[in-house]
């Protein structure tokens, strides 16, 4: 345990507005959302890039299940599965040839990771898949989830984690052992890739990712979010698989936390990257809020007094300065409260989630009103701050294309 340590970087956090939730203004947001996006598509671009998401100001559309086009089409089909909006197009045409303007998007780099799950066709065939389920589409899916294995990556944006949890999905989809099969593969893979840090007494992963070597913990390319697939596939393992797998999670978690009274975060990383100062985020992409998340269902009791130290710990934040989104912003810190309501049954968890998401709706105002469009993404804008407001009126947990595809 640390004694007197900061948790997380007030700079990056922002006085919550204290506004009573409203079921009426959580739902005219979520239509506000809908409308303008489906409004904003245009078959030749899909929607236009956000200024925060165009990479050293490149404003070309972007497509992949994360930050693009198949994540927003997911997005508004889900809304509309689930009741809270109705959808006024058709989007099958333009799922059709996402994955071809995809592959060009990551060529354009020199990327040939294209199992990716959240940035390269598999997201994008797993809802092609959705609309119209084909014996090509299935055995593409196959093939690019087998060559994934060895990505060196390891972890869920790019490499066999993010596969193996759409090989979970399709198990569920089609019932098929094939994909049962790819999933227990892909897990004594990963077991087998495994590291040892004699400092943390604990089990880690390296990701060799963007030219460099990076021990990453949280939810965005880390430990947590590969345990959060192997938490919801677990019984695709044998029972002294998952049992070695459970032991393992809780280990590594428990051993690299960082405690201050009744809260506790996590490092970005296991070891600080050469040239990176150490320090502590707040996000759903690295700390509290995404090990929240991703262990959330974990079966036992025995990560329970973090689980609830690590929703102090967001609490006590507030809501992040960069905006509304999911991956780091207020919608997706609040979903760690949404998963301790459903652990724990406490209204406090549900009252948290809805403070946050009323703060989140006032961002999305803001932010419009400042570039003068909405974000038009799943993970990174405000796609995923609609799911957020409708898991907050239901009180529901699932995470949009973690916990539910």
């Amino acid at each position: 345990m640390n004694a007197r340590v900061m948790l997380h970087d007030p700079d990056r956090h922002e006085p919550l507005a204290g506004i009573e939730w409203d079921e009426d203004r959580a739902r005219a947001a979520i239509a506000h959302i809908v409308q303008r996006t489906e409004a904003r598509f245009s078959p030749e671009r899909y929607w236009p890039m956000h200024p925060r998401d165009a990479d050293g100001g490149d404003d070309a559309p972007a497509y992949p299940l994360y930050h693009g086009a198949c994540g927003v089409i997911w997005a508004l089909s889900h809304l509309a599965s689930i009741g809270v909006c109705a959808i006024e197009r058709d989007y099958r045409d333009a799922v059709a040839s996402l994955s071809k303007r995809n592959t060009r998007w990551l060529r354009s780099f020199g990327c040939t990771f294209d199992a990716s799950y959240l940035m390269g066709d598999t997201g994008i065939l797993l809802l092609a898949q959705r609309i119209d389920d084909t014996p090509a589409t299935a055995d593409r899916l196959v093939a690019l989830i087998e060559s994934n294995l060895d990505n060196p990556t390891r972890e869920l944006m790019w490499g066999s984690p993010g596969t193996m949890l759409a090989a979970l999905f399709l198990h569920a989809r089609t019932n098929d052992d094939c994909f049962a099969e790819l999933f227990a593969t892909i897990a004594r893979t990963l077991w087998s890739q495994l590291e040892w840090s004699p400092r943390y007494d604990c089990a880690y992963w390296t990701q060799d990712m963007y030219g460099q070597h990076s021990t990453y913990l949280g939810a965005a390319h880390g430990f947590a979010a590969t345990a959060s697939v192997l938490i919801r596939g677990r019984h695709l393992l044998a029972s002294p698989e998952w049992m070695q797998w459970q032991a393992c999670i809780e280990n590594t978690v428990r051993r690299t936390a960082t405690r201050e009274g009744d809260r506790a975060n996590w490092p970005a990383w296991l070891e600080t990257r050469p040239g990176h100062a150490a320090r502590l985020l707040m996000q759903l992409c690295h700390g509290a809020p995404g090990v929240v998340v991703c262990l959330g269902d974990v079966p036992g009791n025995g990560l329970d007094d973090l689980l609830l130290a690590g929703g102090e710990a967001v609490w006590h934040a507030g809501p992040l300065v960069k905006g509304s989104n999911l991956c780091h912003g207020t919608a997706g810190n609040g979903y760690a409260f949404l998963k301790l309501h459903r652990r724990t049954g406490s209204p406090q968890w549900l009252a948290r989630a809805r403070a946050f998401a009323m703060h989140a709706i006032e961002q999305l105002y803001i932010d419009e009103r400042r570039v003068g469009e909405l974000r038009y993404s799943l993970w990174t804008g405000d796609l995923g701050l609609a799911i957020y407001l409708a898991d907050c009126i239901a009180g529901g947990d699932r995470f949009p294309t973690l916990d539910v595809f």
